[in-house]
């Protein structure tokens, strides 16, 4: 199971999505909900969840793809009961939280493509915070 915005679907999603892939034999991925990017972010995504979701199945990679909950980001866990989560390599998560609810739970940190070239803030022009 893999998490992320998408914002602006570019070369290094694709490869986080196809890595995701390879780290088991189903691969989900949950998209940020645009209520959570703007409070996460402090800004609102520049394309809307629903074109985001699209983007990801429309690519083939991954054998699910749904919007995460708004209140509640564990709920697709506890949904689909993953045996691990994938992070991208600069991707914020509260680690000791995720293991503490979820102890069975194996988190994996993937790496990068060209990290200084396929970046959404970089490509998208956005300062992040």
């Amino acid at each position: 199971m893999g998490f992320g915005t998408f914002d602006g679907l570019h070369p290094g999603h694709l490869f986080f999505l196809e890595e995701l892939k390879k780290h088991g034999n189903q691969s989900i991925v949950v998209i940020a909900r645009d209520s959570n990017v703007q409070k996460i972010k402090g800004r609102a995504p520049l394309k809307n969840e629903n074109e985001r979701l699209t983007a990801i199945q429309d690519t083939e990679i991954v054998d699910h793809a749904e919007l995460g909950n708004e209140q509640d980001f564990y709920k697709c866990i506890r949904d689909h009961q993953p045996d691990r989560i994938a992070l991208g390599y600069d991707q914020k998560a509260d680690v000791e939280k995720i293991t503490g609810l979820f102890p069975e739970l194996e988190i994996v940190r993937l790496g990068a493509l060209k990290p200084e070239k396929y970046k959404s803030s970089l490509i998208n022009n956005v300062v992040t915070l």
